[in-house]
């Protein structure tokens, strides 16, 4: 949690952090401001004092509402910068940040960097920066991340806006079970009232605006993958299929906030009409799967000890997985789930890059999501809903029905 950050930072040996880009779709300045609509700011946190953000004159009032100390870039002229800098745009933009470190207390030290900006001119103004401050060193996480360390347990106000968030995913996997459900059926397909075949790419597009006129968003894509497709776990689909009885439908659907804010993350697998017994008997181990582990969660526990007991659950089954095989593209091929936030991939994980920080801790929200995939034999599976982790239970935080056929009208 962000009352955490601090002694984290210090666990880290970090004097300050530095985050930078614009307020929307920009994870780690939307977890200090809560989502202001900033096009572009700078944000620096020192160890033991409130942030102070640096803003554009335009949206002082945005800034403003963030509740943070806030400075106008009015202040910071890029000309008096520019002239300083005989006319060389990355030693200018060096000289700026100089300025707002050294405002904000900063004249040595390790900073740690966060935030969202064109690699090429990030990678100019910092570099200039740093020959210009020999006495700090800036550092750019890959793993065990500071600030992803701080964002492993939500506060109550953030299991809120993943909750609501829930609610709106939920109530539109709804409306597109209810929109299937409604069409009939010609020859194994779904067709339109005009008797066309309804595709792939006709769902999506309702499930988009759906998203939107309940306010979230979908920058990450849907999986709305059927057969074959279904059979790798991160295939999104074809748009131009036509939606085919009997066939697995693997629905993964990870919207967010509007404006890039909290995520919520669930799939369902569906069947039209009927499903084969090939079918329903991967269906009923994977769902068996799911609901043993959910039966085992424990509190404190490390997140990767799932891993392990999913993969033995599915062996046992005669299943390959990446426990005895890292290398399999069929059977259990990937990780029983993860964290979820302000990134559909946070911390804690369960996977190969996961160490004794990864643990199921009361505050932090994860997913749940076994599945088997057979791409030759047109079957991929799996079942996910995320929960959240408190002190003696797990509670999914947006339940929806893991019934696997979704009734159609057939045509008379």
């Amino acid at each position: 949690m962000k009352k955490e950050l601090d002694s984290l930072m210090q666990e880290y040996e970090m004097d300050a952090l530095l985050v930078t880009g614009a307020g929307d779709h920009n994870s780690a300045m939307v977890y200090f401001t809560g989502g202001a609509h900033l096009t572009q700011a700078d944000l620096i946190k020192p160890r033991g004092q409130t942030a102070v953000l640096f803003h554009g004159s335009m949206e002082r009032d945005e800034a403003a509402k963030t509740g943070l100390n806030t400075r106008s870039y009015l202040d910071y002229p890029v000309k008096d910068f520019i002239k300083e800098a005989d006319g060389e745009p990355s030693l200018a933009m060096a000289f700026r940040y100089r300025k707002m470190l050294r405002d904000t207390g900063i004249t040595s030290g390790r900073i740690a960097l966060y935030g969202k900006i064109d690699l090429g001119k990030g990678y100019g103004f910092f570099s200039k920066l740093q020959e210009i401050m020999p006495e700090i060193t800036l550092i750019g996480y890959q793993e065990n991340d500071l600030l992803l360390r701080a964002m492993l347990t939500k506060d109550d106000m953030e299991l809120e806006r993943i909750r609501k968030m829930g609610e709106i995913t939920t109530k539109v996997v709804g409306m597109t079970a209810d929109f299937l459900s409604n069409l009939e059926s010609k020859d194994d397909f779904l067709v339109d009232s005009t008797g066309a075949p309804v595709t792939i790419g006709a769902v999506r597009r309702r499930i988009n605006l759906w998203l939107a006129e309940n306010g979230a968003e979908n920058p990450e894509g849907t999986i709305f993958a059927m057969g074959r497709d279904a059979g790798f776990p991160h295939s999104s689909g074809n748009d131009l299929d036509f939606l085919r009885l009997g066939q697995p439908i693997v629905f993964d659907i990870f919207p967010c906030e509007e404006g890039g804010g909290y995520y919520y993350d669930m799939t369902r697998t569906w069947c039209l009409g009927y499903a084969p017994d090939s079918v329903l008997k991967v269906y009923e181990e994977v769902k068996m799967v799911y609901d043993q582990i959910v039966s085992e969660l424990r509190t404190g526990a490390r997140f990767s000890n799932y891993q392990q007991r999913t993969c033995e659950l599915f062996e046992a089954l005669g299943h390959p997985s990446v426990m005895s095989d890292p290398k399999t593209e069929v059977g259990y091929t990937h990780s029983i789930g993860h964290g979820v936030g302000l990134n559909i991939h946070e911390r804690p994980s369960s996977g190969l890059n996961s160490n004794e920080a990864d643990i199921l801790a009361p505050g932090s929200v994860i997913t749940i999501e076994p599945g088997l995939y057979y791409p030759d034999q047109g079957i991929g599976i799996r079942l996910e809903n995320t929960l959240a982790v408190e002190e003696k239970n797990f509670r999914v935080l947006a339940d929806y029905p893991m019934d696997l056929v979704i009734p159609v009208r057939y045509q008379r």
